[in-house]
């Protein structure tokens, strides 16, 4: 069987990156709720989260330069099989492991299960970056940024997928059932690939007369950022938004939860999550309009107005709205910076510049997690319970280690307004806009 139709081939990619990383995810999940539930230890799990994030941050332009310098369909492949390999090799060190070998969250097997599988959900990042470039060889330029919309929409049903089955299997079997899915679905996913065709150029041997190097080259990267106006002030730009957006990854769950019981905070996930779909839907409906530029800035200063808003009451209901709005304007700002890239960037660089830009915007969010916590615990919830700002605003913003958190949001979303209203004033904004309608 052979697949033709750029359109067929791209849906065929997109339902196998869905399938790929709801297992991917799945396994991040599980193992996270697994070594939990064994060792009853916050910091290994902690410690699990952070090889995540680190990994993911520092494999971004390594992994871009994989995707540039071979055929995407080899480097998809290549993916799900390091993937296959390693979940593996996990499943025969779990089966193999005496009875109790896990309960220490100090003990050399668990860690060699835990690095073996967060190495194989890494790999799978490969088709993230390998995605979006094939989006720019399969998919008329006029049509991408739909195209996008809907890979946002994969990452809206993974999402909703992995936080339902990952626990599900946990509770089962452990990690039994969790590693005979992962590795049955890598397996067919590797069969499909292959009778896949996907129509694309070869790697580009030169670029302007010089050798193309075979090797991460971030110099010639960032000599590319650099020679796109605005591109590294987007990218600077999307950063900044990680960083604030780490807030969310360190406090939300906490806020959440003291208005709700975990079993309803679950549950509300479960619902927000599907802001995501929806909001990619739209987007393969109607596309992002004439100028993905400014509809990237406009929805970020819906965003951090949404995020100074609905904490300004102890609600449940404001929040849930609230978080909704993020969720359905979230795909909207991810597809509008990848039809800019693709459409800004030479195509022989797109996976380098991808990476760059997964490597150093992922970054932030962590970042922000690990200081803001501290800052949280000692300074704001303090503040708002017997401090200065219990008895200045606690009349009308309400007191407490909840309204504490409530304020950091508060804070955090007029910080990201006015920095994306400065943004959109800027001169990088304009010309990156200016190069964009030019190209």
């Amino acid at each position: 069987m052979r697949i033709r139709g750029a359109r067929t081939t791209f849906f065929h990619l997109l339902v196998s990156t869905l399938l790929v990383s709801v297992i991917n995810f799945t396994v991040w999940f599980a193992i996270t709720f697994y070594v939990y539930l064994e060792t009853r230890s916050v910091f290994a799990t902690g410690v699990v989260s952070g090889i995540f994030l680190v990994l993911s941050a520092s494999t971004g332009i390594w992994f871009g330069s994989l995707v540039d310098h071979h055929r995407k369909k080899l480097v998809m492949q290549g993916s799900a099989a390091a993937s296959l390999l390693l979940y593996t090799i996990a499943f025969a060190v779990y089966q193999t492991a005496p009875e109790g070998a896990f309960r220490d969250p100090a003990g050399v097997r668990l860690w060699t299960l835990i690095v073996v599988l967060m190495i194989g959900v890494i790999a799978g990042n490969l088709r993230t970056i390998a995605l979006p470039t094939l989006v720019t060889v399969l998919i008329d330029e006029d049509s991408r940024d739909r195209a996008n919309g809907l890979v946002g929409t994969t990452s809206g049903v993974s999402m909703l997928v992995t936080s339902v089955i990952s626990g599900v299997l946990v509770a089962v079997g452990g990690m039994t059932w969790v590693l005979v899915l992962a590795v049955g679905v890598l397996g067919a996913a590797l069969v499909h690939l292959a009778f896949v065709r996907i129509a694309e150029p070869g790697p580009v041997a030169a670029e302007a007369g010089e050798p193309e190097p075979k090797r991460v080259d971030l110099r010639g990267t960032l000599r590319v950022v650099g020679q796109v106006p605005g591109l590294a002030a987007l990218i600077v730009f999307s950063t900044f938004n990680n960083f604030l957006g780490g807030v969310f990854m360190a406090l939300m769950d906490a806020y959440g939860l003291s208005l709700v019981s975990v079993q309803a905070w679950g549950l509300l996930w479960g619902a927000l999550s599907t802001g995501i779909i929806v909001g990619g839907l739209l987007i393969a409906r109607t596309g992002l309009g004439r100028n993905p530029v400014w509809l990237l800035f406009a929805v970020n200063v819906v965003l951090w107005t949404v995020t100074a808003l609905f904490a300004l009451r102890s609600s449940i209901v404001l929040l849930a709205a609230g978080m909704y709005v993020f969720m359905l304007l979230m795909p909207y700002a991810e597809a509008a910076e990848q039809t800019i890239l693709q459409k800004v960037v030479p195509y022989e660089r797109q996976g380098r510049v991808f990476g760059f830009a997964q490597s150093v915007e992922q970054s932030a969010s962590p970042l922000t997690a690990f200081l803001i916590a501290p800052v949280a615990q000692f300074v704001f919830i303090p503040f708002m319970t017997d401090g200065y700002g219990a008895r200045t605003i606690g009349t009308w913003f309400g007191t407490g280690a909840d309204r504490g958190l409530a304020l950091l949001f508060v804070l955090t979303g007029v910080v990201g307004v006015i920095a994306t209203v400065l943004a959109m004033r800027s001169r990088p904004y304009h010309r990156l806009s200016r190069r964009y309608a030019a190209e």
